[in-house]
């Protein structure tokens, strides 16, 4: 074979590099694509849905994280992408001649291919930056507008709903580039079930394929609701309930406490028997409230919230 012939790098060895390239695009990929869109899908649920989802992951610390990411996202996605773009490179397109639907479905499974690689070095660029070398992130990524999602900031602050959010609703351009970019990769990893069925032996003759191509086109329906379900809802949250959730994630680390997710909401707690009467020209209202004291000496720095004494109305 000639040099240049893209096919030349496979030689002997292309059936083995095509059923790997097969294999990756299912596992770890596919799965991965799955687990990404229902960890986004939670931001449906509100800001601190999602925070929880994001704190969940970065649980795990970041050696171990940086680990599984080369190890089951980064390195297989790579080696998928660059076999995928010499295949694609020596196929022949010929679906204006014929355009019967399985060839277009061939032709759309390379071109979301290409699609969703583009796609996805520009997301992980967008929200994480690629490498999270402090001085790249703050030298080169963030000048590009890169390395927008933050989980926490330094004093332990929940930012994950509202970088992301913010990061989404920069512009429509950048929720299009989202749509188009799940809706391919959605597309590629459904058809290319499908196809990889056919590669393996799984199914092989035409009515076989006939009714595998009925699941496959399930599973890219769901994925599709659910990853536009997740970009519909990081579109149109309400970036200021991002930052209440923000401010008052501050002041629980700073506490130090550990409630519930509804005890903020009791911060104002409305009397049952209605207003308290004025008392000494002073109108009160009928709500216990929070009062935040500087700290006492020798306590060290924080805030030390304490409970206004309810005040019982007279009713004689």
């Amino acid at each position: 074979m000639p040099i240049s012939d893209p096919a030349s790098i496979f030689g002997r060895h292309e059936f083995a590099v095509r059923r790997l390239h097969s294999l990756t695009g299912l596992v770890p990929i596919g799965g991965y694509l799955c687990f990404h869109l229902a960890t986004n899908a939670a931001v449906i649920d509100g800001p601190e849905t999602y925070q929880r989802r994001a704190d969940q992951i970065h649980m795990l610390g970041p050696t171990t994280i940086l680990f599984l990411e080369w190890s089951l996202i980064f390195l297989p996605l790579l080696f998928h992408g660059l076999v995928g773009m010499l295949i694609v490179t020596r196929g022949k397109r010929n679906v204006s001649s014929y355009p019967f639907r399985e060839n277009w479905r061939y032709t759309l499974q390379r071109a979301t291919g290409v699609v969703a690689l583009l796609f996805i070095l520009w997301h992980v660029f967008h929200m994480h930056g690629w490498f999270r070398w402090e001085w790249w992130v703050e030298n080169v990524a963030r000048p590009l507008g890169g390395a927008q999602f933050v989980v926490r900031d330094e004093s332990g602050a929940p930012l994950a709903a509202q970088t992301a959010t913010k990061a989404i609703q920069a512009s429509w351009v950048v929720i299009a580039l989202y749509a188009l970019g799940v809706l391919a990769s959605v597309y590629h990893l459904a058809n290319g079930i499908w196809t990889m069925g056919i590669t393996w032996g799984v199914w092989t003759s035409p009515r076989a394929q006939r009714w595998a191509s009925y699941p496959c086109a399930g599973i890219g329906a769901a994925l599709a609701v659910v990853g536009l379900g997740a970009l519909c809802s990081m579109a149109t949250v309400d970036v200021p309930n991002a930052d209440t959730a923000t401010k008052r994630g501050r002041v629980e680390t700073a506490c130090g406490a550990s409630a519930p997710h509804g005890a903020a909401a009791r911060q104002l707690q409305p009397f049952p028997s209605g207003p308290v009467p004025e008392e000494g020209g002073l109108a009160t209202t009928g709500y216990r409230f929070q009062t935040h004291s500087p700290p006492a000496q020798g306590r060290g720095r924080g805030i030390h919230s304490r409970a206004a004494p309810a005040r019982t109305p007279n009713l004689q």
